[in-house]
Formats: C-alpha cells, structure tokens, sequence
C-alpha cells in the first residue's frame, strides 16, 4: 500500500488511487481487477495542527493518515457503495475539490482527530466511510459534470466548423469567437494533440474526399470541389490533398 510519504498532491487537489501494484496496474491499463481499498488523498491543512510525524488512525474497513499538508483515507472498496467501475474518471489524476467539499472534509478529519480518544471505534469507522463516501459522489458527480461540459462545447466547435469548412477564413480565432471562448479555451477542447487548424485542415480533406468518391458530383471539377471545401486554389487543394491523402485529387477519384 502507498504512503503519504510518496504523494505530492496540490491544495484543493483530491486524487483517488488504488491499493496495491497489482490493482493499480489493471486500473490503468483498464483491467477489470477490483481493489481491495480505495485511497482518497487530499491537498489540505487540518486546522488545529498535526504532529511533525503525523497522525494516523486504523480500523478494520479504513484508515486515516494526517500530515500537515496531506490527507489520506483508505477505505475497503467492498464498503463503498460507489462501484470501482464508475469511479474510473476520478482515477489517478489530481482532480480539483469544490471549496465548499474541501471545508468539510478538512474539518471533518480535524473533528475526528481531536475526539478520537472519546469516540467509539465502530461508530468512527463508519463516519470515515460515509466521508469517504460523501467526497467521491461529491468529487465524481462535478468530475462528470465538467467532462460532459466539455464533451458539448467540442461538439459546438465540431459543427461550426464543418459549417463553414467552404469559408477560406474559417480559423481557431473565428471558432472561439462564434462560441464566445478564448483561443486557449478553444484548444483545451481539444487535448488529442491535434491543433485546431490541422482539425480544420483534416475536416476538409474529408469533405473533398467524400466529394470526389460521389458519382453523382463526377461532372464537377477539381476547382470547384476545392471551393466547397474551403482551400484558396485548386493548387493549394490539389497540394494539400496530396499531402495527406497520398494520391493527388484525381487520382483519387479515379480510383
């Protein structure tokens, strides 16, 4: 099992890990291997001080371990009524805690810390799980939010650029601007390591090649199909076309 001694996490920041090389392993690689614990570490001072070596609490379904700056609450994955499965896009990456989430939890560990000694074990265990429990369905439910969020702001992008791919101005600026983002919002969108104009590029090569393989646009020129797609000559489409393709327009179509 990891340590806290081994985790650099960012105020605000919670990432949540599996439990053992093994189950680590298979959630990355998208194994179907279930954890036996989950482990939930947050970037967070706990208000009323921790000891220099830190604070630590064990039962037999969790265990807190308190740092100055690091918290980490390891519960059994068989307790939690949130499935490994969906918890997924929360896995291994630092994902940010709502300021409001960070406060209860923050003050909820100090709460368990200072009391523990006149607390019942059992009752206790089960706080933590419902802690546990309280920032994953918290954490999970605006990770999914903000991921869905930008799943449609790309689909905006997506369409607008296919409807005005015949427009040779068409570019990032001119996208951001039509959906009222900044340029580096825009690419954000699109995190694949494609840049938005060589999308641009490839969404119109696509167009061209889908108009050259129609027999019923047989009649119609290599200009003209170059025009529709938004390239400023049938030189540059012709060039471009090749470049990408591998065949020159004609070719193309021929075969």
């Amino acid at each position: 099992m990891a340590t806290l001694l081994d985790v650099d996490v960012a105020g605000g920041f919670l990432t949540v890990r599996a439990s053992g090389a093994a189950a680590a392993k298979a959630a990355l690689s998208g194994g179907a291997a279930t954890p036996e614990h989950i482990q939930l570490v947050v970037g967070c001072t706990v208000s009323g001080g921790v000891p220099g070596n830190g604070a630590a609490l064990r039962f037999p379904d969790c265990a807190l371990h308190v740092l100055p700056d690091v918290v980490m609450l390891t519960v059994a994955e068989a307790r939690l009524t949130v499935g490994f499965g969906e918890l997924k896009p929360l896995m291994f990456q630092p994902v940010p805690v709502d300021a409001a989430l960070h406060a209860v939890f923050s003050g909820a560990v100090a709460h368990v810390l200072a009391a523990a000694h006149a607390l019942d074990p059992h009752g206790l265990s089960h706080h933590l799980l419902g802690l546990a429990e309280l920032v994953l369905r918290s954490a999970l439910r605006a990770e999914l939010e903000r991921v869905d969020s930008l799943v449609a702001r790309r689909r905006e992008a997506l369409e607008y650029m296919r409807e005005h791919l015949s427009d040779p101005a068409l570019s990032a600026d001119r996208v951001a601007e039509a959906l009222f983002i900044s340029r580096r919002r825009l690419y954000q969108l699109f995190d694949d390591g494609q840049g938005v104009s060589e999308r641009i590029r490839g969404l119109r090569i696509d167009r061209a090649k889908a108009l050259l393989a129609d027999p019923a646009k047989a009649a119609r020129g290599i200009g003209e199909i170059a025009k529709d797609c938004g390239f400023v000559s049938a030189a540059h489409f012709s060039r471009t076309f090749r470049q990408v393709v591998g065949r020159t327009p004609s070719e193309f179509r021929n075969r």
